[in-house]
């Protein structure tokens, strides 16, 4: 099967299993395929290896070097692969000292998963929502992988597991076969969104942490229902890239735009347009979970116009920086040095 990278602009059809199996503009590896080739496409050592690989950036406050510390804004993953080849060469499962390490977060452990399966022909997408697990009653914005587990009599399903998960903790469920659903440990962005505007639970329970109540609540989650679009889409942006209007509450946004030969793209919409948006898009988002095939094309549709993450967006990265990144050109020009 061709894992090769399709072109990146927007189509008003929906992604299919192939689409899936075929390395996305994020997923490809560029010259280091040969390496996530050498991976088993399994759970159990997909997700060893992206951990062996990657280190994530918060958790555990590891000791980060200066150069990691700017890891975290690589959104490709042949860049991923590159560092982590510059720094130990090598087989990708073998254990790495912190300091060889590439800093990054679940997305970049999904991708790197990602990576593996599409590299053996294995449909695979990355999910965008909220896990339970890690310091209850609280939900992280957090990302997933699921692969599609084929019957062999012409069916099958979306299997779903996180990476960063060994199956030695006392997690209360299968981490290789995530139980889904809204009730689950692992909500997508599009049901929580849904649970919220219905008002069965707390905004605040949902975020990057509940030391940081800046970075979570209803604003946050529904800026989540577009990125898990974008990412079911194949584009498998940074959590902190943010497109379809520019922010007006961010400092030196509005100035770094200004500076682009074209000027900034249209405001960002009033909250109130951006909930019926949300609504809508969660709303088919659940739907085509639930294998409503018409679902799925009005997504694709939708996303096909103004939201989906083509061209620039703006990228507000946790360094303290804020850039405009050309994701055709692979480019970004920062405004603010990291503190």
């Amino acid at each position: 099967m061709d894992t090769t990278a399709r072109a990146t602009a927007p189509s008003a059809a929906a992604p299919t299993l192939d689409d899936y199996a075929r390395h996305s503009a994020y997923s490809d590896p560029g010259p280091h395929g040969e390496l996530l080739r050498a991976v088993a496409p399994t759970p159990a050592a997909t997700g060893a290896a992206a951990c062996a690989t990657i280190v994530h950036y918060r958790a555990g406050r590891p000791a980060l070097t200066d150069a990691q510390r700017a890891d975290i804004d690589q959104r490709w993953l042949a860049t991923i692969l590159e560092t982590a080849v510059a720094r130990r060469p090598g087989p990708l499962d073998a254990p790495r000292d912190l300091p060889e390490q590439v800093a990054g977060c679940c997305r970049d452990h999904t991708l790197f998963s990602l990576g593996v399966l599409r590299s053996h022909g294995v449909p695979a997408r990355s999910r965008i929502g909220f896990a339970g697990y890690f310091e209850p009653p609280f939900f992280h914005d957090h990302v997933v992988v699921e692969h599609w587990a084929d019957d062999g009599a012409g069916g099958g399903r979306w299997v779903r597991w996180d990476p960063e998960l060994t199956p030695q903790g006392d997690w209360g469920f299968d981490v290789r076969d995530m139980p889904t659903g809204p009730a689950s440990p692992f909500p997508t962005a599009a049901e929580v969104w849904r649970a919220i505007r219905a008002g069965e639970v707390d905004p605040a329970s949902y975020g990057v942490g509940p030391e940081l109540p800046e970075l979570g609540g209803q604003d946050f989650v529904r800026g989540y229902v577009l990125l898990e679009l974008a990412h079911r889409m194949r584009d498998e942006v940074l959590l902190w890239d943010v497109w379809g209007g520019t922010p007006d509450d961010v400092p030196g946004v509005a100035e770094l735009w200004a500076q682009e030969a074209d000027g900034a793209p249209a405001p960002e919409p009033s909250p109130e347009e951006l909930d019926v948006l949300a609504d809508e898009v969660a709303a088919l988002l659940v739907a085509a979970d639930a294998g409503d095939a018409a679902a799925e094309a009005a997504l694709a549709d939708r996303y096909a116009g103004r939201w989906a993450a083509r061209g620039r967006v703006t990228t507000l990265s946790p360094t303290g920086r804020v850039g405009i990144t050309d994701l055709a050109g692979r480019t970004t020009r920062w405004a603010v040095a990291p503190a």
